[in-house]
C-alpha cells in the first residue's frame, strides 16, 4: 500500500521535471524566439500537460532568468541583448576560471576517470567529417555541456558551482543563438583536447586561459551572427 501510494506521489513530480527540462531545452534552443510570449494553449498542446505543470514550470525559468512575467499577459521568453551578453560572459569567465582552478587543485581519480570518459564521448562527435556532426548537433549539444561540466566537478564550492551553472545555461542561450546561422568550421576538438590535457595535468591556471578564450571566441561569435544583433545593427 505505502508502495503504491509513493508511485503515486512520484508520477506529477516526474512529469513537472520532464515539462521543465524540455521547456527549457526549447528556449535555449530557440524554439521560442526571445520575447516570445509563452501562451498557455500552445503549450498545453506542445508539451501535453496541465496548466498547474506548465505555470510551476515557467515560474522556475523566471526565478533563474530564463523567461519573464508580463503583467496581466503571463509569461514570455526572457529578451537578449549586448548588454546582457557582456554581463552575462564576464560573470561566466570569472566563475569559470575560479571553479575549474579549484577543481583542479581538490579533483581526485575519479574525477580524472569524468574528465576522460566526457572528453572521450565529446570527441566522438568532434572528430567526425563536418556533414555527420551536423546531423548529430543536439547530440553534441549535451556531451559539450557534460565535458565541460566534468572539468569543474570537483570544485568543493556548492554557491560557485551554482552560479556558474547559470551563467552557463544563459550563455547557452546566446550560444545557440548564433550557432545554426555561422559557417561551420573544422570543430573545436583542438581546444577541447588541450583544455583537457592542460586540467588532468594539474595545470589550472593554463586551462583556465584555455577557457577564457574559448568563452570569448564564442563570444565574438554571438556578436557577428546572431540574427538579433546582426538586425540590430542595420
Amino acid at each position: 500500500m505505502a508502495a503504491r501510494a509513493a508511485s503515486r506521489t512520484a508520477t506529477p513530480v516526474l512529469i513537472s521535471q520532464t515539462v521543465l527540462a524540455r521547456l527549457q531545452a526549447d528556449i535555449l534552443d530557440g524554439h521560442y524566439a526571445p520575447g516570445s510570449r509563452l501562451r498557455f494553449s500552445e503549450l498545453q498542446s506542445a508539451y501535453d500537460a496541465g496548466i498547474g505543470t506548465l505555470r510551476e514550470a515557467l515560474s522556475h525559468l523566471a526565478s533563474v532568468g530564463m523567461v519573464e512575467v508580463d503583467a496581466n499577459r503571463g509569461f514570455r521568453v526572457a529578451p537578449v541583448s549586448e548588454e546582457d551578453l557582456q554581463d552575462v560572459s564576464t560573470l561566466l569567465i570569472e566563475f569559470e576560471q575560479r571553479a575549474i582552478v579549484s577543481s583542479v587543485e581538490q579533483g581526485d581519480a575519479a574525477w580524472e576517470e569524468g574528465v576522460v570518459v566526457a572528453f572521450h564521448r565529446l570527441s566522438q562527435i568532434e572528430s567526425l567529417p563536418r556533414a555527420e556532426r551536423i546531423e548529430r548537433f543536439n547530440e553534441w549539444v549535451t556531451l559539450h555541456r557534460d565535458f565541460h561540466h566534468a572539468l569543474v566537478a570537483a570544485c568543493r564550492s556548492r554557491w560557485l558551482l551554482h552560479m556558474r551553472g547559470l551563467l552557463y545555461d544563459h550563455m547557452e542561450r546566446y550560444r545557440l543563438l548564433s550557432q545554426r546561422h555561422r559557417p561551420q568550421g573544422p570543430g573545436r576538438l583542438t581546444e577541447h583536447a588541450a583544455i583537457k590535457d592542460a586540467a588532468l595535468a594539474r595545470r589550472g591556471e593554463e586551462a583556465a586561459e584555455l577557457l577564457r578564450r574559448q568563452l570569448q571566441w564564442t563570444v565574438d561569435n554571438v556578436r557577428h551572427y546572431a540574427p538579433q544583433f546582426i538586425a540590430a545593427k542595420e
